[in-house]
C-alpha cells in the first residue's frame, strides 16, 4: 500500500536499490587480473598463499590493512528515491 506521493511497491524497490548499489561498489573493489609476487605499495613479498587465495591481489597483508582502516564508510542509504533528495 503506497501512501502520499509514493506508488506500490516504492519502499521495496528503494531497497533492492540500495542492495545493488552496494554490491556494485564491492564488485567494483574487487582485484583482478594476475596477482604480483610483491606489494606495489611496499615491495615486500606476498605470501603464495594469499596470492593463490586472492587472485589479483596487489598488496601485502600489511598494507591491505591499513588501507581498509582509511576507507571512509559509505552511507547504505540510497537517496534516489526519496522525496528530499529531489527538492535540493
Amino acid at each position: 500500500m503506497a501512501g502520499g506521493w509514493s506508488k506500490d511497491g516504492a519502499v521495496q524497490e528503494q531497497i533492492d536499490s540500495t542492495i545493488e548499489d552496494a554490491l556494485e561498489r564491492a564488485r567494483s573493489e574487487l582485484p583482478s587480473g594476475e596477482s604480483l609476487e610483491y606489494c606495489e605499495e611496499c615491495g615486500d613479498l606476498i605470501p603464495q598463499a594469499r596470492r593463490e587465495a586472492i587472485k589479483g591481489v596487489r598488496l601485502c597483508i600489511a598494507c591491505q590493512s591499513e588501507r581498509d582502516k582509511q576507507r571512509t564508510t559509505v552511507s547504505g542509504y540510497n537517496r534516489r528515491g526519496s522525496k528530499d533528495s529531489q527538492l535540493r
